[in-house]
């Protein structure tokens, strides 16, 4: 087996040849400190608040450049191997403004100018995407991830929706392409290295991954670092030895077979969610609230589910329309129904050395009716105090199967047994609902916390099954006390 010590990337156009100091280095901080540009900024150190963001660029598997804005303060440096990347510094040519500069200019897009390089870049990053003259609601969602204390924002997405008016910039697609491409083909083999008393592994097959999670059980399994680079820059966690499993291209797949969506453990969210909603168009809603654009770029759909967070948005979902994970250890493989991976709060069905490899979703059943909601204090970038998921089958008006699952109610994402119990066979009336509004209450017994007390959780998780009712007979518009 070929394995190397250097990573090798793209930055600003420069080729960049690195032996990191550390597996944990954020990509902020070689930013900052190694680079001196300091043009990124660090506000959060949690990927909330956008002033850290830098534009990447990645090939994907079908050989195509992908352009996406992510969060450089909890990216892990080594991660950046056979990528490109692209700071504010990098966007001026001969001196002159990038258009996407010139616009936030003209418009008045910057005051304190803290959070203004972020801003920037994922406006970049739209302009890259061919995305010149975007709509207002693309600008809203390319710019979930960045927060601005100074302008009302209004300015900001005015220079958003006008950086296509300026001469353009050409974007060298194809040029960068065959960059990528050459730094693959100059990279054959797995990046292991050790440093800072931490080891470090970049598998690139399946395979390698499977048998290095067999040989390190205690290991820390990267995937996009949305929450891992938490523990390092929040919680300031040694990570001994951390196997990045994004360079396992194998494992980067979305396929429709056997009825099912099999999504790989490398898919991003973003790539996830867009599936998943081709099938479900009606989670589309929870898809956009999922954190951020930046985070949805870096994180994985698997490792969302992997992570088992009470508060996930994702596996409320996917528990409802009936969904399995597959998992692997070594060279065996298993599947389990995703609600019988989570056994209590941070306890799941796996054993030491197993990884969840993918996840496989049920097609769209035309009879069943499918709603997810999402309870928080702000819509944008913020934690659930409720998430709610139902998928139900009527034959005639009588409820022939029902799931129900919440997250933020226990410790764990959760059906309702109870509530099913008390709609299946039953008419689908507000009768029956009332009845199943109760039953909740012997599901769940859920804690107060800062997001929400107990009470509220139980109230609006009632509430949101009344909802659900009124929405599938076309009373959408009822008034729900809560």
């Amino acid at each position: 087996m070929n394995v190397r010590r250097v990573i090798r990337f793209y930055l600003n156009g420069e080729l960049c040849e690195v032996a990191p100091g550390s597996p944990t280095q954020t990509v902020l901080q070689y930013l900052r400190e190694d680079r001196k540009l300091i043009g990124t900024k660090e506000g959060c150190g949690e990927g909330d608040c956008g002033a850290c963001t830098i534009t990447e660029a990645v090939l994907r598997p079908n050989g195509q450049v992908h352009f996406q804005a992510v969060n450089s303060c909890i990216r892990f440096l080594p991660t950046l191997d056979g990528k490109a990347i692209w700071t504010v510094e990098g966007l001026e040519q001969n001196g002159a403004l990038h258009p996407v500069q010139q616009a936030m200019v003209d418009y008045h897009g910057s005051q304190c100018g803290f959070c203004t390089p972020g801003f920037i870049m994922s406006m970049y990053t739209m302009y890259q995407n061919g995305k010149r003259r975007p709509v207002r609601e693309e600008v809203l969602d390319a710019l979930s991830g960045n927060l601005c204390r100074c302008t009302g924002y209004r300015p900001i997405i005015d220079a958003a929706c006008n950086m296509g008016k300026y001469d353009p910039v050409s974007v060298e697609h194809e040029q960068l392409r065959k960059q990528l491409q050459g730094l693959r083909e100059r990279s054959e083999g797995m990046l292991a290295f050790e440093a800072a008393g931490k080891a470090y592994f970049a598998p690139t097959t399946a395979d390698e991954l499977a048998e290095l999670f067999h040989r390190h059980p205690d290991a820390v399994v990267l995937a996009g670092g949305t929450d891992v680079g938490l523990w390092v820059t929040k919680q300031l966690k040694d990570l001994p030895v951390v196997i990045y499993l994004g360079d396992v291209h194998e494992l980067d797949y979305i396929d429709s077979r056997d009825g099912y969506l099999h999504i790989g453990a490398a898919v991003s969210l973003n790539a996830g969610y867009e599936a998943i909603t081709g099938q479900y168009p009606e989670v589309r809603e929870l898809w956009k609230r999922f954190a951020s654009t930046p985070i949805r770029n870096s994180g994985t759909l698997v490792g969302n589910l992997a992570n088992g967070s009470p508060i996930g948005d994702t596996a409320p979902l996917l528990i409802a329309v009936g969904s399995t994970v597959v998992l692997r250890k070594g060279s065996r493989r298993r599947e389990l129904p995703l609600e019988d991976l989570y056994l209590d709060y941070r306890k799941q069905d796996r054993e030491p050395g197993e990884l969840v490899e993918s996840v496989k979703v049920p097609l769209r059943d035309p009879h069943c009716l499918v709603a997810s909601y999402k309870l928080s204090k702000r819509v944008d970038q913020d934690i659930s105090a409720v998430c709610s998921a139902y998928a139900i089958k009527l034959d005639g008006n009588k409820i022939a199967s029902v799931r129900i699952a919440h997250g933020g109610m226990a410790a764990t994402s959760r059906r309702a047994y109870q509530a099913e119990q008390a709609l299946l066979g039953r008419e689908w009336s507000e009768a029956t609902v009332a009845a199943a509004m109760q039953a909740l209450d012997e599901d769940y017994k859920p804690m107060t916390d800062m997001r929400a007390s107990d009470e509220y959780r139980r109230t609006s998780a009632r509430n949101l099954l009344y909802r659900f009712y009124l929405e599938s007979i076309g009373q959408a518009n009822v008034r729900i006390a809560v």
